[in-house]
């Protein structure tokens, strides 16, 4: 979407929910950004720089305004609450995060306690960090089975495993069989197709 100063005057004075987080306006006589939902009153517009971000309004010398909060702008993590918490730990998670570490240092990383991090996963996801880790490493190894020549303890540390026997363990656990019987049910069945 293409902004003018025009267009974004129009939508601070219209107070247009649809901008919130699109655009900040900074004004110049105050020294204060805000959203485009700002309830204090429109300044003028010979007063007005629009920015995209709040760290680019921030960068400019311009501080926070405490009636509309441009910190809890949409697409920040304040406004999308503790499920921006469970998204970051998620990513850490898929870089790998728990594949050596504890659950206590992926909590630290994200600024919260270990308890508190285990109650957000389970609200938003119903599994525990351990668990989401452990089935993503499975998926892993279920793909590098699946489309690769890897030997087994290659597929074990190349899904996040620490060794060989946990990753058996683990595959057992779930799929009541080795990791081998897959893969030679998954040979038998492409050398039948051919």
């Amino acid at each position: 979407m293409e902004l003018s100063d025009p267009l974004c005057y129009q939508a601070v004075l219209a107070r247009d929910a649809r901008y919130d987080g699109v655009f900040f306006t900074c004004v110049t006589s105050t020294r204060i950004y805000c959203r485009p939902i700002c309830p204090a009153r429109p300044p003028k517009i010979t007063n007005c720089r629009f920015v995209p971000s709040a760290a680019a309004a921030q960068e400019a010398g311009f501080r926070a305004c405490l009636r509309c909060r441009p910190e809890s702008a949409p697409d920040l993590g304040a406004w999308r609450g503790t499920s921006a918490s469970v998204s970051r730990a998620l990513a850490l998670i898929e870089a790998g995060a728990l594949d050596e570490g504890k659950v206590e240092t992926l909590a630290e990383r994200l600024g919260m306690g270990e308890r508190h991090l285990r109650r957000l996963f389970s609200q938003h996801l119903g599994a525990t960090p351990i668990a989401v880790a452990q089935t993503r490493r499975m998926n892993l190894a279920m793909q590098l089975i699946h489309q690769t020549d890897l030997s087994m303890t290659d597929i074990a540390l190349a899904s996040g495993f620490g060794s060989l026997r946990r990753f058996n363990e683990c595959f057992q656990q779930l799929y009541e069989r080795p990791p081998g019987a897959l893969r030679r049910r998954a040979a038998r069945m492409f050398s039948a197709a051919l």
